[in-house]
C-alpha cells in the first residue's frame, strides 16, 4: 500500500500486527513503516546541518514504555547490530535497533532500544517519551511566514495508517562507531508543539505513543539523504514541515535543506553513501529471534563490497523500481525493511483479513527491473499467516498480504544482503539512488 499526496510519493507504512490484533481478528493488521523523499524533487546532497538554534526545551519526561532487549553497539566501525525479536506489542517481522542520541557537542546521551530500521524513510524520528527530562536537545528553527517571527519547527510524517507529529530537534546521533552530528530529527509528541496542524490530524491515526507507534522511534535509512529535499526548499506543502508560533498555530512552511530531518548515515564522516542489511535466513516457520547487521557504505570497506551483486537503479524522485508478477508490470515497487509483509495483487492467492492465507505455501517468482535496465528475479513464498502466527514466533520470510502496489518488505530481506545506495552518492556501482542484491 503505497500513497501519493499532493506530488509527494510517500511509501506506506505497510501492515504490522501486535498480538492483541492476531487473537481478536485472525491475522489482520495495520500500520507499519515509510516514507520517501517527496515533493515531486529529487533532493540535493549536499551535507545537512542544521542550523542556529531557536530554543532548548526539555523534550519530555522519562522513558515509560515496557522493557524491550537493548541491541548492543558495536565494536567494528561500521557495523551496527539489528534485531527481529518479540516486541512489548508483540509485532511480528519488526527489524529493530539500538540508537543513540545525544545533546549536540556533548556527552549528555541517551540510548533508545526499539527504534525500527527502516530502508523505506529518511531521517531519525523518536518518541519525545523515549527522551529523559535532563536531554535537552535544541529546537531547530522554522521558517516564520511573512509578519510572524519566534516560531518553533514541527513536522508532520505521514504513513499508512496515520501520521507522526512533532518538534524537529538538533542531535548528535551515535551508532557503532559513526558519528552524525548536529542533524536535525524529528521528535514525535514533543510538548512544545502540542496542537496538531488539522491538514496532519487528517491523514489518519495518530502514532504519538509507543504501543500506537508499535516502536519507541524510526530510523529512515532510505534512498535520500533528507525526508523531502527540493519541494520543501521552495514551497511550503502541506503534511510536511509548519511554523507554529507560541500560541500553538501551526502554519505549512518552506525548509532550508540544512534543517530537514537528515537520513544519518548521509551525514557520516566515512562510509556515508548507503548500507547494507545483512541477515541470516530461517525456515519455512520462522524464527523466534533473528539477528543481523546493517553495515554502513556501499563499496567503501571490505565488508561492504557489492561483489557479483545485481544493482537496480532507481526512480531519482520517487525511488521506484518496478516489479513484473505474472505477466503484469507494478511501476510503483520497492523494497522496504520498514513493512513486515511481501505486500502485492494478487487475484488467486486466498485471503484473511489485511493477510495472505493459502491452504498450502505458494512458490512465486517476480521479476524487478531497474531505471537502468537491469532485471533480477527473486523467488519467495507465500505461507498462510494465521499457520504462522500460530507458531509463536517473530521473524517470517513467507509473511504477505494485499496492495495496489509490490512492497518487497522484511521478508525480503530475511536470507539476503540487500544495499541501498543514497541518491547522488557516489559508489562502486556508480551513484545511488539504487538496490542491489
Amino acid at each position: 500500500m503505497n500513497k501519493v499526496l499532493m506530488g509527494a510519493v510517500r511509501f506506506a507504512q505497510t501492515t504490522i500486527v501486535t498480538l492483541a490484533t492476531l487473537v481478536t481478528l485472525a491475522g489482520c493488521g495495520g500500520g507499519g513503516s515509510s516514507t520517501t523523499n517527496a515533493a515531486g524533487n529529487s533532493p540535493q546532497s549536499t551535507p545537512a546541518s542544521p542550523g542556529a538554534t531557536a530554543s532548548s526545551t526539555p523534550s519530555a519526561s522519562a522513558p515509560a514504555s515496557a522493557p524491550v532487549a537493548t541491541v548492543p553497539q558495536s565494536t567494528t566501525p561500521n557495523v551496527h547490530p539489528v534485531v527481529v525479536t518479540s516486541t512489548p506489542t508483540q509485532t511480528r517481522n519488526m527489524l529493530t535497533t539500538s540508537v543513540t542520541v545525544c545533546v549536540p557537542g556533548t556527552s549528555n546521551c541517551v540510548t533508545i532500544d526499539n527504534v525500527q530500521v527502516d530502508t523505506g524513510s529518511q531521517g531519525l524520528r523518536v518518541l519525545a517519551s523515549q527522551l529523559p527530562a535532563s536531554l535537552e536537545l535544541p529546537a531547530v528553527p522554522a521558517t516564520p511566514p511573512a509578519g510572524t517571527a519566534n516560531t518553533l519547527n514541527g513536522e508532520c510524517s505521514v504513513f499508512g495508517t496515520g501520521f507522526t507529529w512533532g518538534a524537529v530537534r538538533s542531535a548528535d546521533v551515535r551508532m557503532a562507531s559513526q558519528l552524525a552530528p548536529g542533524i536535525a530529527i524529528q521528535v514525535i509528541a514533543d510538548p512544545s508543539v502540542p496542537t496538531v496542524p488539522s491538514d496532519c490530524a487528517a491523514s489518519g491515526l495518530p502514532m504519538m505513543t509507543p504501543s500506537a507507534l508499535r516502536v519507541n522511534g524510526i530510523l529512515g535509512v532510505g534512498l535520500f539523504s533528507a525526508d523531502c529535499g527540493g519541494g520543501c526548499i521552495t514551497s511550503a506543502l502541506p503534511r510536511w514541515y509548519y511554523a507554529c508560533d507560541p500560541t500553538g498555530s501551526c502554519t505549512s512552511t518552506r525548509q532550508p535543506l540544512a534543517q530537514q530531518v537528515a537520513n544519518p548515515i548521509s551525514q557520516f564522516a566515512l562510509d556515508n553513501n548507503g548500507i547494507v542489511l545483512d541477515l541470516p535466513a530461517v525456515g519455512p516457520d520462522g524464527a523466534a529471534t533473528l539477528n543481523g547487521s546493517m553495515i554502513f557504505g556501499i563499496g567503501t570497506q571490505a565488508n561492504n563490497a557489492l561483489g557479483n551483486a545485481t544493482v537496480l537503479k532507481a526512480n531519482t524522485t520517487s525511488g521506484y523500481v518496478t516489479t513484473s508478477l505474472n505477466g503484469q508490470p507494478y511501476s510503483q515497487s520497492f523494497f522496504d525493511s520498514g513493512s513486515n509483509g511481501l505486500f502485492f495483487p494478487s487475484t488467486t492467492l486466498a485471503r484473511c483479513g489485511f493477510w495472505w492465507c493459502p491452504a498450502s505455501t505458494q512458490s512465486m517468482m517476480a521479476t524487478v527491473t531497474g531505471t537502468n535496465g537491469a532485471s533480477a528475479s527473486p523467488a519467495f513464498s507465500i505461507a498462510n499467516a494465521q499457520t504462522l502466527f500460530a507458531t509463536q514466533n517473530y521473524a517470517f520470510n513467507n509473511l504477505g498480504g494485499p496492495s495496489n502496489a509490490f512492497d518487497w518488505g522484511l521478508p525480503f530481506f530475511v536470507g539476503r544482503r540487500v544495499y541501498t545506495a543514497i541518491e547522488s552518492r557516489l559508489t562502486s556501482a556508480g551513484k545511488g539512488p539504487f538496490y542491489a542484491f
